[in-house]
């Protein structure tokens, strides 16, 4: 009830004391273990991959697309002895949390820890994703033709201009002189790619602990209360999705609304970022 709590309204541990009448020390050891209780039990469960194109290519629009990916920041109290290397560029210390979600906000992978003076694009480039990625040790579908054709095409996630342009990894073309056709598809990678932000905003809403500073120094507790957090919103959304999403307007193919947007602090853009041939052809395809 403690964690829970914590997880809901963000208090601190000694306001939390004086509710609950435990000792801050207690709470602190409480909160640490049931955050690591929740995800063991949880994760082998809702932390997988699914099979989500169809949810994409029907809800958004967007053909061959396995989910959305972007990163955040969460603030939190420098660990001892870190100097700068939590202090971001908006003047306050934190980590970057990065997380994969499917079309209907549930997070598929997450990735918590990296110090938040890192982009996003240099977070992924060191995650376990990347890696699965680039070396195929992931179940990726082959490619599969596109809507109304019989060209293949690779399954691909969708990202922002933060992230590199590769063959599994799409992003939206620079706004310069678009084409139609360009136009279109930075529309509809848009909407697709805003479930993830949708999903921050939903889980920083349910549990507003997000929304304030984790006033914790170890990061190690802080990434199990991140995880805790995010399988306690896949089981929710998943076993009782319609009492968990209640009063939440979910936004649809043909509504341009976007209700439920809560940008935790989001992460700078890289100063570059390298594409290839193949890579510019899969967009081109798309």
């Amino acid at each position: 009830m403690i964690t829970l709590w914590f997880f809901a309204k963000g208090e601190s541990f000694k306001s939390l004391s004086y509710q609950f009448r435990v000792g801050v020390s207690t709470i602190r050891g409480l909160i640490s273990e049931t955050c690591a209780a929740i995800y063991q039990a949880l994760k082998d469960k809702y932390l997988k991959w699914q099979q989500v194109a169809q949810g994409f290519e029907k809800q958004w629009n967007f053909p061959n697309c396995l989910g959305a990916l972007d990163g955040k920041h969460i603030n939190i109290r420098p660990p001892p002895a870190s100097g700068s290397s939590f202090y971001n560029y908006k003047h306050s210390f934190s980590i970057v949390f990065m997380a994969l979600v499917d079309s209907s906000y549930r997070f598929l992978y997450v990735d918590v820890g990296c110090n938040g003076r890192i982009s996003d694009g240099g977070v992924f480039g060191g995650c376990s994703l990347q890696n699965a990625l680039e070396n195929r040790t992931v179940n990726i579908p082959a490619p599969a033709p596109l809507p109304g054709s019989d060209q293949l095409a690779p399954y691909c996630i969708v990202t922002d201009e933060a992230f590199p342009l590769k063959e599994y990894l799409m992003k939206p073309y620079l706004n310069r002189r678009l084409s139609v056709e360009q136009g279109i598809f930075n529309y509809r990678l848009s909407r697709a790619r805003r479930v993830v932000e949708n999903a921050f905003g939903i889980l920083a809403n349910r549990f507003r602990v997000f929304l304030t500073t984790i006033n914790i120094q170890d990061t190690t507790k802080v990434e199990d209360i991140v995880l805790a957090c995010c399988t306690l919103h896949i089981f929710l959304r998943t076993e009782c999705g319609e009492l968990y999403m209640e009063g939440i307007d979910q936004e649809g193919p043909d509504h341009d609304t976007d209700p439920w947007k809560m940008d935790l602090l989001q992460a700078p853009l890289p100063r570059t970022t390298n594409t290839s041939t193949q890579a510019k052809r899969c967009r081109e395809n798309l």
